[in-house]
């Protein structure tokens, strides 16, 4: 057992160090990273391309990269956008590390992007624990995923900087209740902001590119209990409360 945690920590220690390195490296080009963390069918590839459009709109230089284990689909489905995108496959691996990304940022990334959107693999345990040399951390989750989400992963949502919600058109055939929600959100992450989003009538679209473009320019970022360590993975733990799971690492 003991060995098995030795193991993990130093892949992520060394995850650290590449993610450190390319958050410095992009800092000095101008390049704002988001890393977009959910589950898979919350509905993030679809907030993601009228973000990207909206941002292309506006004349922002924009880029993203998508992960999957398989298939270019969502690479397709973004670059409608008229973004530069990029797949990235992760030939089985659940999560993305930094050297994935940097391999890419290095080989592809247009010279003069100033934000770059990734879009980690639908998995809301693995990329939890893994710095990708992020600004900002946003985890996504549908009304149709039932409001004690955040309770059952509170790894993931208690190290976000921002929390959006999407498919709100869909809350009251799905019997969702928000007041739990948000309840359950602040109880990992007090303090932490909830968008609420809907990609086919555009609500929240435009919110959420605001706080991305805020960062951007230097706008204080909310301090998650679980943030990503400037220079490492997820740090401390969520307080045990009844019904509360603790905080995993992958």
């Amino acid at each position: 057992m003991c060995d098995s945690v030795d193991v993990t920590q130093a892949v992520l220690a060394k995850n650290d160090g590449l993610a450190a390195g390319l958050r410095a490296d992009l800092a000095r080009r101008g390049v704002s990273v988001v890393n977009l963390l959910s589950s898979p069918g919350s509905g993030k590839t679809e907030l993601l391309g009228r973000v990207l459009a909206r941002a292309v709109e506006r004349e922002i230089p924009v880029a993203a990269l998508t992960a999957d284990l398989a298939t270019e689909n969502d690479a397709h489905r973004l670059a409608r956008s008229g973004a530069p995108v990029k797949q990235l496959l992760t030939d089985g691996l659940c999560h993305l590390e930094a050297r994935q990304l940097r391999g890419h940022v290095e080989n592809w990334l247009p010279e003069d992007t100033a934000l770059l959107f990734v879009e980690n693999v639908g998995n809301l345990v693995c990329p939890a624990s893994y710095d990708l040399g992020e600004n900002l951390r946003i985890v996504l989750m549908a009304v149709t995923e039932g409001e004690d989400k955040p309770l059952k992963y509170p790894t993931a949502f208690g190290s976000a900087h921002l929390v959006v919600l999407t498919k709100t058109d869909l809350a009251e055939p799905a019997g969702f209740d928000a007041a739990a929600f948000d309840a359950h959100v602040r109880r990992v992450n007090p303090g932490v902001e909830i968008v609420r989003s809907c990609a086919r009538t555009g609500d929240g679209v435009d919110t959420v590119l605001e706080r991305v473009l805020a960062v951007r320019d230097g706008a204080p970022v909310h301090r998650p209990p679980l943030a990503p360590h400037p220079h490492g993975h997820v740090h401390g733990h969520v307080r045990q409360e009844p019904g509360l799971a603790a905080g995993r690492r992958s």
